[in-house]
């Protein structure tokens, strides 16, 4: 497979993957905030955070590829797992004394 074809192929999986990271950061958020808050959305799903773990579009073909071979729950733990430790640190260190107050 060519650069051409592989980045394709990235990028179609990309599409499902980033739906996929959509509706569980929504959930995320709604089950553990309460609220509708589209700013921590934005930065749960933004292409700068994602870059943290290698190419944006590669990200997402990931959780793609784990939502396509073993359904929704796995790609919901995959993100779990392997994003949100990341995310909810960088959360910490935005917004200390809300942190403290909802961990404590």
């Amino acid at each position: 497979m060519d650069a051409n074809e592989r980045r394709r192929r990235i990028l179609k999986e990309a599409w499902i993957g980033d739906a996929v990271l959509c509706l569980y950061c929504r959930s995320r958020i709604l089950k553990k905030d309460g609220v509708l808050d589209g700013d921590k959305f934005t930065r749960m799903t933004s292409n700068q955070f994602l870059a943290g773990f290698g190419d944006p579009s590669e990200v997402e073909a990931d959780i793609g590829r784990v939502y396509r071979d073993e359904g929704l729950e796995a790609a919901f733990a995959w993100i779990e797992k392997t994003l949100m430790p990341k995310f909810d640190k960088r959360e910490a260190k935005r917004n200390p004394l809300h942190h403290r107050s909802a961990v404590g």
